[in-house]
């Protein structure tokens, strides 16, 4: 039984408004604004998330000294059902947790990743 129905990845931007409309147009997706965080998404579900973030540095791909800034939204139905699944997978729930409609997890190599409601 799979755990989620799909990842959503998140970029994060100087404007997400710009990215979101460069990538709706590039893809023929719905964009959705909801402020500092824009969605484009396609018809079947698939979805890109757009963040914005203060000071944002460009990433310098592909030296490390500024490395990418992008992580992924996984959408479940159950945040318990699915934090016990991660965990048992080797994932470690992050002490920071910023929201209600999402838990924030680091992966066994340390990145971040949030399971999401939808």
């Amino acid at each position: 039984m799979a755990i989620a129905r799909f990842p959503t990845t998140v970029l994060d931007c100087p404007d997400a408004g710009v990215l979101a409309r460069f990538y709706g147009a590039l893809l023929d997706w719905e964009v959705r604004d909801e402020g500092d965080w824009f969605e484009v998404r396609a018809d079947y579900g698939a979805c890109l998330c757009f963040q914005r973030v203060d000071d944002y540095r460009r990433p310098t791909w592909p030296s490390q000294e500024v490395p990418q800034q992008s992580h992924l939204d996984v959408v479940v139905d159950d945040l318990d059902v699915a934090e016990r699944a991660v965990v048992d997978l080797g994932a470690t729930l992050h002490p920071h947790q910023p929201g209600t409609t999402f838990r924030v997890f680091l992966d066994p190599a340390g990145h971040p990743f949030c399971l999401c409601l939808g």
